[in-house]
């Protein structure tokens, strides 16, 4: 058997177009707007429905807990499509398939526009997703072979900035939207924006690809996308009423079952969908794990915030969605000075200490109640939203710290899927956990929920804090290629 292919001497020479520029911010400034354009659209979507679910579960007639497979089909979907965009890339070239994943995406925004049932909306919704899986790692792959190694940070947190923008407006202006206009046009603005985005793809993108793409591991992806799609269901059986055990503990062994089986096939396969040699790298493991329970805790906590306040508050929606501004100045705030503190602090104990931070934090959010003065809210969600913003920008780079040029397409595809596949059962974990803890169905009920439910995400946001300490005290300069 070959070696695996991450740890490969070999590889395919990519053919490059449009390269005749220095890797500068400066030359390149043009790629950076697109690509900081589809992180803020892609963000602002995901994010958008959270203030307008109240309103859309009463328009769908549907709970608004009930509105959780609206958001978590679309990241899950992400999360399962993701694996495929470097094979794609290699095959049709990343200006082709960010041009289509932005088209595609366009046309499922206006479907959901469309939609008058939840399961129109859901399927509009996975339509999104497919051309949003696209988006994050093509852009983050082009960065990666484009820009200069020591501008790649600065570089990645204004583009990082720009998708906490639309995080953190999303509820603003979705909360706008449903208070004046209608719902549906939360999808709809989507449309103009991606007809000038395909504009600037066509003329800002460079064109990478190889002369011969190796043949797609279709049987890894399936594994994956079924393990992936089992997990989620499993939480849904979890929603129930009543529990149905039997079922959900099928679901979740059929779900471990596969990934062994994938283990298994990866290990066999030269060009797996998703490399797991590379986890041999001490700084993709612990990128990837601590990624992902970091997520977990925290992914849930725009609708949970925007439920506490609308129903447990009794707040507008267009007031809930004012709440998150705080948190995008707090986020943009801090982001300066991520490059400070990287030197002074190094990756290790910058991750160590600012994750145990973001969870003491999550469980100061346990204090608030309908009678907590706003200024107080906003100063808790604008001190959230900094270390939340330092958070992101650190664990997105941490990945590509220690590998060489040609494992970037593969580690920014696995970086994503774990980014959102964490993000998918980390709104279905806050979700379920608010259901739980939730006796009763009034205002009272959803404002004790809602405490119980961040002091159990605080915990598990603390547990991260032990992953990204297990990180090398002086990282490698790159991957070995005998490693």
């Amino acid at each position: 058997m070959s070696p695996p292919s991450a740890v490969s001497s070999t590889t395919a020479t990519a053919v490059t177009t449009d390269m005749g520029k220095p890797s500068t911010r400066e030359s390149y400034s043009g790629l950076i707007w697109l690509v900081a354009a589809a992180f803020f659209m892609q963000a602002l979507d995901s994010t958008i429905v959270n203030t307008a679910v109240p309103a859309m579960a009463d328009a769908l007639g549907v709970t608004p807990l009930g509105m959780r497979s609206a958001l978590t089909s679309y990241v899950l979907t992400l999360a399962i499509l993701i694996p495929a965009s470097p094979w794609l890339c290699d095959r049709f070239g990343t200006r082709r398939v960010f041009g289509i994943a932005i088209s595609v995406f366009a046309i499922g925004s206006l479907l959901c526009g469309l939609s008058q049932t939840l399961p129109q909306l859901v399927m509009a919704r996975v339509l999104q997703g497919c051309g949003g899986a696209a988006l994050m790692p093509v852009g983050r792959y082009v960065l990666v072979r484009t820009i200069d190694k020591r501008d790649f940070v600065q570089v990645m947190s204004t583009v990082a900035t720009f998708g906490l923008l639309g995080s953190v407006l999303g509820p603003l202006l979705g909360g706008a939207l449903v208070e004046y206009t209608n719902w549906r046009l939360i999808f709809l603005l989507n449309v103009p924006v991606g007809i000038v985005g395909i504009w600037l793809n066509r003329h800002e993108m460079p064109e990478y690809r190889l002369d011969k793409a190796n043949r797609f591991d279709l049987v890894g992806f399936l594994l994956f996308a079924g393990a992936s799609a089992l997990l989620l269901a499993a939480s849904e059986f979890a929603a129930d009423e009543h529990i149905r055990w039997a079922e959900m503990g099928t679901l979740v062994l059929m779900a471990i079952g596969l990934g062994i089986v994938y283990v298994w096939h990866s290990r066999r396969t030269d060009h797996p969908v998703a490399d797991i040699s590379l986890l041999r790298v001490r700084s993709v493991w612990v990128s990837l794990s601590g990624n992902l329970l970091t997520r977990l805790g925290v992914s849930g906590m725009f609708l949970l915030i925007v439920l506490f306040l609308q129903v447990g508050c009794g707040w507008s929606p267009l007031m809930a969605g004012l709440m998150m501004v705080p948190q995008a100045l707090g986020s943009i705030s801090a982001k300066w000075l991520v490059n400070r503190l990287l030197i002074r602090l190094g990756y290790r104990r910058m991750l160590f200490a600012n994750t145990l931070i973001v969870s003491v934090l999550l469980a100061m959010f346990a204090l608030l109640g309908p009678h907590t003065p706003m200024a107080m809210i906003a100063l808790l969600v604008f001190v959230y939203g900094g270390f939340m913003g330092m958070q992101y920008t650190v664990m997105n780079t941490l990945i590509y710290t220690d590998l060489d040029i040609k494992h970037a397409s593969m580690a920014s595809s696995m970086a994503s899927t774990t980014q959102y596949l964490s993000m998918s059962f980390g709104i279905a974990m806050a979700t379920l956990l608010m259901q739980t803890l939730l006796h009763g169905h009034g205002n009272a009920a959803y404002v004790v929920a809602f405490r119980w439910t961040v002091i159990v995400l605080a915990i598990i946001t603390a547990v991260a804090s032990r992953v990204f300490a297990r990180l090398d005290k002086v990282p490698i300069a790159t991957v070995p290629s005998s490693a």
